[in-house]
């Protein structure tokens, strides 16, 4: 297992009863996760001093219930990367921090190529991957479906200090784009996808990953260039397990050399000295 533990401005505190206990900088969330099945005792006073708790509704979705006065967004700090913090409808907060060490590989791949690679981020959310490898030097095309998302990932990448930088922001479906970019012969150095298990496009249309992964993937595979150094997949889908993404990269990729990798990414829990599982990758390389 990969192990974010870079973080200074994020923290695991505590996971029991289907709860994670959070620091987001200088505020404490309780957020629900199906992962956490274990039910050990919730010794950590910060459990009853939390700023914010994310509470589900049996009919689907769910509320922030705050304790103390909440901003509505605010900023925490990785590294050299900064990004905005809002508690969203859905228990999200706009960054998933297991995500760092992703990040962080792509990056070092991006610093120790010559000359400036292309990089496509599918399913690219609020652009954790996107600001870090513009930081690193790639130019990015960033895509995803939601206006809302691609906004806000330009203002992480204001936060960030790359606004200025060799980036396409795209509001589209990320299957019918990838087709576009196969007809006008596009390739790129490096592709990352973050896909969700399910989803609608910004026409209606439909995704459901265990079905469509595999063909996608190898679209995919057809605009990578010669020179590729990256191809990534992420899931938070348990039904996906490593084993699996790793087993769809190597049919696809077994003529280009290089190597595959297929893990699980975690996040510490300070409290208890044990990891968190927090979603799977598989990685080719070259």
């Amino acid at each position: 297992m990969r192990i974010a533990d870079k973080w200074k401005d994020y923290e695991l505190i505590d996971s029991s009863s289907g709860e994670r206990l959070e620091r987001w900088g200088n505020y404490i969330l309780i957020r629900p996760d199906p992962q956490v099945i274990w039910q050990t005792p919730k010794t950590n006073p910060l459990w009853k001093k939390a700023d914010a708790r994310y509470i589900r509704s049996s009919t689907g979705g769910g509320r922030w219930e705050t304790y103390k006065p909440l901003p509505e967004a605010w900023s925490i700090i990785y590294k050299d990367l900064s990004f905005n913090i809002k508690p969203m409808g859905f228990k999200h907060t706009g960054i998933f921090p297991e995500q760092a060490v992703n990040w962080d590989m792509t990056a070092e791949i991006i610093k120790n190529s010559p000359g400036s690679l292309k990089m496509l981020n599918l399913f690219a959310y609020t652009g954790g991957a996107t600001v870090s490898a513009l930081k690193a030097g790639a130019a990015v095309t960033h895509v995803d479906a939601s206006k809302g998302m691609v906004q806000w990932a330009k203002e992480n990448a204001v936060s960030s200090g790359v606004s200025d930088k060799n980036v396409r922001w795209l509001v589209d479906d990320c299957m019918k784009f990838v087709e576009r970019e196969i007809r006008r012969g596009n390739k790129y150095d490096i592709i990352i996808m973050d896909p969700p298990s399910y989803g609608r496009g910004p026409g209606g249309e439909v995704w459901k990953l265990e079905t469509e992964v595999y063909n996608f993937c190898q679209r995919c595979s057809m605009l990578l260039s010669e020179n590729a150094k990256l191809f990534l997949i992420n899931s938070y889908t348990t039904g996906l397990s490593p084993s699996v993404m790793g087993y769809i990269l190597g049919s696809l990729m077994r003529e280009n050399g290089g190597n595959i990798k297929a893990d699980e990414i975690g996040l510490p829990v300070s409290g208890s000295g044990l990891t968190l599982p927090s979603g799977a990758s598989a990685y080719w390389t070259r």
